[in-house]
């Protein structure tokens, strides 16, 4: 497998998941503002949506958007309860922690990465992710991690997430279980490899 990756991207919560899985792939490097691969291959030839993280299979096979991509790798893996079995009521749990991920955090922190947004629409968007990051910090209450005490493929993804609001400069402060909860899920060694192999955290000597 090959997965398609910019440091510190949302492509780091498969990268998490497949290190998580012990699955053997490539990581293959993408310039997201030029759509160009590091030895000067066109992105969009591979993936047309011109996004990261994709995932290109041993059969060729390209699948996109990061929560499918997480739990096509949990499936491979299902001895390793990356993700409930499916068709279960915990998958289906999963898949609505995911889902909230991607659409109610992910999705707002889109606009803060914008060069040419002004500060007080980022702000706006800011306040709307915080809004998501208490209702986050009061489910997380009594768990090590999202789905209870099992690690999941959506830890990655709130891992992610939670690594950006840091990049931002958000004040956590006020939410003590998502502060340790990020702290435990960053101690893993598969989130270590993953930053490290990333160039997002020197390896330890």
């Amino acid at each position: 497998m090959k997965l398609y990756y910019s440091p510190g991207a949302c492509s780091l919560s498969p990268h998490i998941a497949l290190l998580e899985a012990g699955l053997p792939y490539d990581l293959v490097k993408v310039d997201l503002k030029a759509k160009k691969l590091e030895n000067g291959d066109d992105f969009l030839g591979i993936n047309p949506k011109g996004q990261v993280p994709t995932l290109v299979l041993d059969s060729g096979e390209v699948v996109t958007e990061g929560p499918v991509i997480v739990q096509m790798i949990a499936d491979k893996v299902s001895g390793k309860n990356l993700a409930p079995a499916r068709d279960s009521a915990e998958r289906y749990k999963l898949q609505e922690w995911l889902t909230y991920i991607n659409s109610e955090v992910h999705k707002n922190f889109g606009p803060m990465f914008s060069p040419v947004l002004a500060d007080d629409a980022k702000a706006f968007f800011k306040d709307r992710v915080m809004g998501k990051f208490k209702y986050l910090d009061g489910a997380l209450a009594g768990n090590d991690y999202l789905m209870g005490k099992q690690f999941t493929v959506a830890d990655g993804y709130l891992f992610t997430m939670l690594s950006w609001a840091e990049r931002m400069k958000f004040d956590l402060a006020a939410l003590p279980n998502l502060l340790a909860y990020k702290a435990r899920v960053g101690a893993r060694p598969a989130v270590q490899a993953a930053l490290t192999k990333e160039g997002l955290m020197k390896a330890a000597a």
